[in-house]
């Protein structure tokens, strides 16, 4: 699952990047410093994987980790090629979800493309080019299925009056995304890629001094957001990265002053893994490591145990389950157990959020 970091040139996307993944993407005062995509993963903080490191003591721990695509900034006219559109349009094509990055500081020292701060209409100019973008492959797309419609095909019928649907919303200046499409009507659209149906959610980077409660441009974007449903967080891109160099401790103390207790990088990374809807659950191997996996959410046992290496999703047999709160409230394996928190569970059952799982499997 790959979270997508876009926005306007010299917004901060670079920085932001860099402070997630411990990375070194250029990020410089200038317009498409980034050309191409750069890729990295950002760790995932986790106070349930603490709390078993502190109950079971392994000489191990290993989050589990989100990957971010740091992707070229996008003008006025990408979906006609300006700047660097059609390779920014292609990188997005390739994401799951996005994090949209809108400059909300000033700074005299780092150059605005369009020479004002002004979120609303910078988001307004990103999330044009992709509804242009997507009505352009949708006519296309368009053109294809009205051959194919003439001959008769049902789910080409279907498809059609879906394909109309969204360019009817495209044109309104309305997302893809608006129409709250199925399950159905998604499959009908394998072979339409849509941007605009790609979830986002927004990323106000703000100055040092903004970080406890925002500015007036971080409370426009707020309020932008909430009125289509998506989240706003609040970062300070050149604040993190210059936290990413501190000792956690160090970086402890320093968000205590502001009465902080998670940083920005923080609420990026659980935002982006509440838009993917994934879960967490974890496995013990033996007294050596305890490790968290990132799934899907509603995904089943055999999924998780392919999660871990591809012969435990051939082999699954059965997983035996422990919840991260029971094991939490008794203090250990064998306490959680004896209450009787702890259940067999065959191929069908449904991984939860804190699951603690030791899978079974025919090797071979």
């Amino acid at each position: 699952m790959k979270l997508g970091i876009i926005g306007l040139p010299n917004v901060g996307k670079s920085t932001l990047f860099n402070a997630l993944t411990k990375g070194h993407a250029p990020a410089s005062n200038y317009p498409f410093c980034t050309i191409d995509q750069n890729v990295g993963v950002a760790l995932l903080p986790d106070e349930r994987l603490d709390r078993l490191g502190e109950i079971l003591r392994p000489p191990k721990l290993t989050p589990t980790h989100i990957e971010f695509v740091d992707i070229a900034g996008l003008v006025k006219g990408a979906s006609h090629g300006e700047g660097l559109g059609n390779q920014f349009l292609s990188h997005i094509r390739n994401v799951d979800a996005m994090a949209h990055v809108v400059r909300c500081f000033q700074d005299d020292n780092v150059a605005h493309v369009d020479g004002s701060i002004d979120p609303v209409r910078d988001i307004s100019v990103v999330e044009t080019e992709l509804m242009l973008a997507d009505l352009d492959m949708v006519e296309r797309r368009l053109a294809k299925v009205q051959k194919v419609h003439s001959t008769g095909s049902g789910a080409a019928q279907k498809e059609l009056a879906l394909l109309e649907k969204i360019r009817e919303a495209l044109g309104q200046g309305r997302p893809a995304e608006s129409l709250e499409l199925d399950d159905e009507a998604r499959e009908l659209l394998s072979e339409t890629p849509l941007l605009t149906l790609k979830p986002q959610f927004y990323v106000a980077n703000i100055g040092e001094a903004g970080i406890t409660g925002g500015n007036e441009f971080s409370r426009a974007v707020t309020d932008y957001g909430a009125a289509r449903g998506r989240e706003t967080v609040n970062v300070s891109s050149k604040l993190e990265s210059e936290l990413a160099d501190l000792s956690p401790e160090e970086k402890g103390e320093f968000l205590k002053s502001y009465g902080i207790s998670e940083s920005g990088l923080q609420k990026v990374i659980h935002a982006g893994y509440r838009l993917l809807d994934l879960i967490t659950f974890y496995t013990i191997a033996g007294e050596n490591e305890v490790r968290a996996w990132t799934l899907k959410r509603g995904q089943k046992a055999p999924a998780a145990a392919g999660k871990v290496h591809s012969d435990m999703e051939k082999g699954f047999i059965k997983a035996e389950v422990i919840a991260f709160n029971d094991l939490d409230a008794y203090g250990s394996e064998h306490a959680a157990r004896e209450h009787g928190h702890w259940t067999i569970e065959g191929k069908e059952y449904v991984v939860q959020d804190g699951d603690i799982l030791t899978i079974k499997f025919q090797s071979g």
